[in-house]
């Protein structure tokens, strides 16, 4: 693999059989899910933004749909089943590998607990959200990410 000027831009390609190796994001699913009139956060026990308080969230495998996969990670995080209410955004940035589909969603049932990638679940009634900072030495994805819970939580922090 050398790198070449193709299609508008560096990229490593193959010079023998043509290959072009191109760099895409992966797409993750985020739930953004109210459950008993509360917002559900998990505070994250890996990066991007360990320690942080976020929705649940997480990478869409093959062979499944964004949105089973933000019904799924629902699940995995933060033990609550749920359903779907409206997509809140698509976010993106040049320099982060990562796509992320934010929907809202409301939990249809389960039981609210800590799970993978999720050091605590809790609820968090309108205008008492944790306050949090950006990371001051975090990487370009902890601080995109941070903007993106940020944004999807908004209408959250008021009271």
């Amino acid at each position: 693999m050398t790198l070449a000027f193709l299609d508008g831009r560096d990229r490593e390609h193959c010079p023998a059989c043509g290959f072009v190796a191109y760099r895409n994001p992966a797409p993750v699913g985020l739930a953004v899910i109210e459950h008993e009139g509360q917002l559900v956060l998990i505070r994250r026990s890996a990066a991007p933004l360990a320690d942080y308080w976020a929705p649940p969230a997480g990478y869409v495998e093959c062979g499944e749909s964004v949105p089973d996969a933000v019904i799924r990670e629902a699940r995995e995080e933060c033990g609550l089943d749920i359903a779907l209410d409206g997509l809140v955004g698509v976010y993106s940035q040049s320099d982060v590998d990562v796509l992320i589909v934010a929907y809202r969603a409301h939990s249809t049932g389960g039981l609210l607990i800590a799970g993978d990638d999720a050091s605590d679940a809790r609820l968090f009634a309108a205008g008492r959200l944790p306050v949090q900072t950006s990371p001051p030495e975090g990487t370009a994805t902890d601080r995109w990410f941070f903007s993106v819970v940020e944004h999807t939580t908004a209408r959250w922090r008021q009271a």
